[in-house]
């Protein structure tokens, strides 16, 4: 009977596994759209901006809540940009509803950058420069 009850809660938390894996609340989902974006500006080289990661902070603060809720996310999408890449990276840092969501932004905003650079360039690095994610130098 001990050893049913204990398989039952291995797999009772085997299961929860994915569960935990939660949806982006709507105010992350635009932090981490705003930050892929700015990401996918600086990986194109667009000409005449550079990150503002103070900046990123505090969007980042403003719309979740606290700088380190902002920070959360961050570690979280670096998190996801290292196991993209096969590096190590802090498993509990990654959340795999950022790695997903991060990576479809950023393959169409790298879409875009690739097909129309100079007006993706001016569009997407202004915006991240208003949001305060990038400075232009």
């Amino acid at each position: 009977m001990n050893i049913k009850l204990t398989a039952a809660a291995l797999l009772a938390m085997i299961a929860a596994g994915p569960a935990r894996a939660a949806m982006l609340t709507e105010a992350e989902a635009t932090f981490l759209e705003q930050l892929v974006t700015a990401a996918a500006v600086l990986e194109q080289r667009c000409a005449g901006y550079e990150p503002d990661g103070a900046g990123g902070v505090q969007l980042g603060a403003r719309l979740l809540g606290s700088p380190d809720a902002a920070m959360a996310l961050i570690n979280a999408f670096d998190a996801a940009i290292k196991a993209h890449d096969g590096n190590d990276y802090d498993p509990d840092k990654f959340r795999p509803e950022v790695s997903e969501a991060a990576g479809t932004t950023f393959k169409r905003v790298r879409a875009e950058l690739i097909q129309d650079p100079d007006r993706a360039c001016a569009e997407y690095g202004d915006a991240g420069a208003a949001a305060g994610l990038l400075r232009r130098y």
